[in-house]
């Protein structure tokens, strides 16, 4: 398996909608973010999957080393071994990648957010950043692209808290801002008792409203001299808003199972997005 290849698989494999995006890009693009995203899965996955701590800031850590690796020239991980071709062609950089990793760490430690400013900070270094280096891949003439692809970050982010609220609680992990708890009587224990009801649909509404803004402050900063080259992170866009819009219909039935978007509709809204612009 060369390293192409296991990023392919590690990208296929996700089942996330950002698979769809890559599908109608340059080929050396695609290889690019299916790369990019390969790392951000390999680092989410030790946040996620490891249960010790300290073993999970270990593996963090060796992470660091291997983006350090990347930037010098001798990379060892098929990700990285994937990453090395493209880092000077798109302007990839050191610095963003390990805040990725910083977002990473603050998942091990940090399973609580007192305002959304707190948690635009974790939102900002986990898909923000990302969003960024992926406009980077994508290709821009204008720098206000990286804002538009900053807040569309942030926007993705935000529809995946609202999306796994049920499951992070079952990791006891609450992304939703405890003062926005507090103004609909609600603690962090009522999400991790996943207690469904008018208070809990309120603040979901609440959450819905701020990534709905995030799109919009998103599309309003893309320059139309960069439209063409991102449309990937268009296509994203569509079908996490497509995704957002059915949350919404079902009325945040979120607490006990994922919503989500079959591979045909992502796969048709992906196209009809592409072939729009």
């Amino acid at each position: 398996m060369t390293p192409d290849d296991y990023c392919q698989q590690k990208a296929a494999a996700s089942g996330s909608s950002f698979y769809y995006s890559f599908l109608f890009l340059p080929a050396e693009r695609r290889r690019a973010i299916t790369a990019l995203y390969a790392f951000c899965r390999e680092v989410d996955d030790v946040a996620d999957e490891v249960k010790e701590v300290d073993v999970a800031r270990t593996k963090l850590a060796w992470w660091r080393t291997e983006v350090a690796n990347l930037f010098a020239g001798h990379p060892q991980h098929p990700v990285t071994l994937a990453l090395a071709p493209h880092v000077a062609r798109f302007g990839l950089d050191a610095g963003r990648m390990n805040e990725i990793i910083d977002g990473m760490e603050m998942d091990l430690v940090h399973h609580r957010y007192a305002d959304f400013a707190a948690l635009e900070r974790y939102c900002h270094r986990v898909a923000g950043v990302v969003g960024q280096l992926s406009a980077s891949i994508f290709g821009y003439r204008n720098r206000a692209t990286l804002e538009y692809a900053e807040a569309l970050g942030i926007a993705f982010q935000l529809t995946n808290i609202i999306r796994d609220v049920g499951e992070d609680a079952r990791r006891d992990r609450v992304y939703l801002p405890a003062d926005e708890l507090a103004r609909f009587g609600l603690g962090a224990e009522d999400i991790v008792a996943r207690r469904d009801g008018s208070a809990f649909r309120g603040v979901m509404a609440v959450q819905a409203e701020r990534a709905l803004a995030y799109y919009d402050r998103a599309y309003t900063r893309l320059p139309p001299e960069d439209r063409a080259s991102q449309r990937a992170g268009l296509v994203m866009a569509a079908i996490y808003r497509a995704l957002l819009d059915e949350i919404r219909r079902d009325e945040f039935a979120v607490l006990d199972q994922r919503i989500s978007l079959t591979p045909l509709r992502k796969l048709w809204i992906a196209w009809t997005t592409w072939i729009r612009g």
